[in-house]
């Protein structure tokens, strides 16, 4: 049996919604979703528009900053565990991380940090890939098989990136975060849209300056992560440009579980 997930930073829930993000869900019956930045309370959003489609069960992640991060899991299918964040203090408290457990395999629904306002963010996202990589190796022992989708803030390849020449030295791209990239897909995880589509130059997230989208002027920020042990099951993923509720668009993924 196959699930389709959906991941989504939609800058904001309650704006997403506004624009039409329930209409545009209604005709694809996705099976779970995975929003970051959702910049709201579950006590804020609209939760009702996503319940008359089916969405029954509800998990939330909220930051202790208001109107900041945060990320919500929603799904058909009441998880069988949810654990809120991964038990370091300075993470959770900005609502990073959300885990659901669906019989055996987990789903990570995460935002990773910017480190776009400068040094002190940029060290705090260094922190949080040392750490976040560290806690899922533990993880992993537990339960083995994981996907992790998300809010990446990293472009790993030239190919996921619209002009890698003038950004060498822009956070987000930056040799010390692509090397983190390599080291996480060269120990245990497949990135689900590169497994499948090699060459393929498709962009998740466009500035909003500069009419970046209109030409098609990206970056590819948004993941999922399939453990090894999954890869074969992986039956589609790709980007759906047509969503335009946010400067990020929804990354697609079909696994046979």
């Amino acid at each position: 049996m196959a699930t389709t997930i959906i991941s989504y930073n939609v800058n904001g829930i309650r704006a997403a919604s506004k624009k039409g993000l329930t209409d545009w869900l209604a005709p694809h019956k996705f099976d779970v979703l995975c929003f970051q930045e959702v910049k709201a309370t579950k006590e804020q959003a609209p939760l009702e528009l996503f319940e008359k489609l089916g969405y029954k069960a509800c998990h939330w992640h909220d930051a202790e900053k208001k109107g900041y991060s945060g990320v919500a899991t929603f799904s058909k299918k009441e998880p069988d565990n949810v654990v809120i964040g991964c038990g370091i203090e300075k993470y959770d408290r900005e609502g990073r991380i959300l885990r659901t457990d669906f019989g055996d395999w987990t789903l990570l629904n995460c935002y990773f940090p910017s480190g776009t306002s400068g040094d002190e963010r940029q060290a705090f996202k260094f922190d949080f890939l040392d750490d976040f990589y560290k806690w899922i190796q533990e993880l992993k022992k537990e339960r083995p098989k994981l996907i992790i989708v998300g809010d990446y803030n990293i472009a790993h390849t030239e190919m996921d990136i619209h002009n890698p020449k003038s950004n060498k030295k822009t956070s987000g791209f930056l040799p010390e975060e692509r090397e983190w990239m390599t080291k996480w897909l060269d120990n245990g995880f497949t990135d689900a849209f590169r497994h499948l589509n090699p060459e393929m130059e498709q962009y998740s997230w466009w500035s909003y300056r500069a009419n970046s989208r209109a030409n098609n002027k990206g970056w590819r920020i948004d993941y999922q992560s399939v453990s090894d042990n999954m890869k074969d099951k992986i039956k589609e993923a790709y980007q759906m440009n047509d969503a335009v509720h946010s400067d990020h668009c929804p990354v697609y993924l079909k696994i046979g579980i």
